[in-house]
């Protein structure tokens, strides 16, 4: 297995995205292919995929990057692992490919947020590192 970031799009990375975000949500959503164009080329988002050997694509994950005045920080997001690949621990892979990865990039915080229904992803997060932070989440959506 090898994880990639993604820098340029195609339409078999535009399906296996889109493939993964209806893993991932509840409620319907389509990326474009110029929303996808636009994570492929900010500066400040990461994306990648995780392959077999044969080139199916199995996994995905995000790192978005920023600065804010208490110092370089990023986050996880969007997860999610194909089912035929679950349990072989490729979330696992996924997630500390992105912890180096930020690393590499100097940053003094990594954050996510997990759904408490995720349980296999919420025993993965403390395993490789990461503590909970108790704090509220707030979202709006506009």
């Amino acid at each position: 297995m090898i994880i990639r970031e993604i820098i340029a799009s195609s339409p078999t990375i535009h399906t296996a995205v889109q493939h993964f975000i209806d893993l991932l949500v509840s409620s319907p959503y389509t990326i474009s292919t110029e929303t996808l164009d636009a994570l492929i080329h900010s500066e400040n988002s990461h994306l990648f995929l995780a392959f077999d050997e044969a080139e199916n694509i199995l996994g995905m994950l995000t790192v978005g990057i920023y600065y804010s005045p208490t110092g370089k920080k990023a986050w996880i997001e969007d997860v999610v692992v194909d089912d035929i690949a679950r349990g072989q621990g490729l979330g696992e892979k996924l997630v500390q490919h992105a912890i180096e990865f930020v690393k590499s990039k100097e940053v003094s915080l990594l954050m996510l947020t997990s759904n408490p229904t995720r349980e296999a992803a919420n025993r993965l997060y403390p395993r490789v590192g990461f503590s909970r932070k108790e704090t509220n989440v707030y979202k709006m959506s506009l």
